[in-house]
């Protein structure tokens, strides 16, 4: 069995799978209810979620969400003696995306980040790829180097709104749809990934 853990933005989402197969899901807009609700919703699944294999959304999002996330997966995969591997929020939505036969084979996530920014990152359907690196940018920014016809995410309507010429589909990371990410991009170390330099800076 596969758990899946997704708490990196204002979803707490996690998915029980038997192989490529989901037995079962829980997912919930929760804000910042991660803490509360996390540990809860793997104990609904069946047999409370125990697996051979644990994988986490390890970001870019909500530091806090992160860290809960994280830190769940780990203690579960030391008590389990699980398997633990982590995946990016973005990638995981731009995988949903293509998974809709509708969807254009190129599309650009953006998700809300700190200060203003939002994290964005472009990518491709056949083969699944990122077409740019992650990147933390100012609205404007975003606009000017996102090309996709379409933009998913949280911070999508905002960036059509301001002038992006694109279409908009809000959307938060499910963790159900894991397992339509390549082998590759569920291999992560289970770190975060932060998408931006910390804003304190430590004396030189």
């Amino acid at each position: 069995m596969i758990l899946a853990i997704d708490t990196a933005t204002d979803a707490c989402s996690v998915a029980l799978f038997d192989g490529d197969r989901l037995v079962e899901e829980r997912h919930e807009v929760v804000g910042r209810g991660h803490a509360e609700r996390l540990v809860p919703m793997i104990a609904e699944l069946p047999d409370r979620g125990r697996s051979e294999m644990v994988l986490v959304d390890c970001g870019p999002g909500s530091f806090t969400g992160l860290r809960v996330g994280l830190a769940t997966a780990r203690a579960l995969g030391l008590a389990w003696g699980a398997d633990v591997h982590g995946y990016s929020s973005l990638a995981l939505m731009a995988a949903d995306a293509f998974a809709n036969r509708d969807t254009a084979d190129r599309v650009a996530v953006a998700i809300l980040g700190g200060h203003g920014e939002m994290f964005v990152q472009r990518f491709t359907a056949n083969p699944f790829t990122a077409i740019a690196p992650l990147a933390s940018l100012t609205p404007d920014r975003a606009i000017a180097v996102i090309e996709e016809p379409l933009i998913l995410g949280n911070a999508a309507s905002g960036l059509v709104e301001r002038g992006a010429q694109a279409e908009a589909r809000e959307a938060l990371p499910q963790a159900a749809g894991v397992m339509r990410l390549p082998d590759s991009f569920r291999a992560l170390d289970p770190k975060p990934i932060y998408g931006r330099a910390p804003d304190a800076r430590p004396p030189q």
